[in-house]
């Protein structure tokens, strides 16, 4: 497993990761990650210390406030939830 990732669990409809972000989840990065969300065909949600957002909404992703080394959970439910877990922790590990 790549380092920046420590948990995977994928049952069914649903996905899990976690992610260290190299970098703050700033407005720009929020504003990737908000847009990369709402073009895949699944509810994804981002969680940092006990709060979880829709990750299609920038200001959201923004509010929780997550800097670099933090650990985010990226969690999909529906159609294809995998395949946008791993997009979204793709983008997540190179995001700056």
């Amino acid at each position: 497993m790549p380092p920046s990732s420590e948990t995977s669990v994928h049952t069914g409809d649903t996905a899990e990761i976690d992610v260290v972000l190299p970098a703050h989840l700033h407005a720009r990065p929020a504003g990737r990650l908000a847009r990369a969300a709402a073009q895949l065909g699944c509810g994804l949600e981002i969680t940092h210390e006990g709060r979880t957002v829709d990750a299609t909404g920038i200001l959201a992703v923004m509010s929780l406030g997550a800097t670099a080394g933090a650990t985010v959970t990226v969690r999909a439910h529906g159609d294809g939830a995998h395949d946008a877990v791993t997009e979204i922790c793709q983008l997540l590990r190179t995001i700056d």
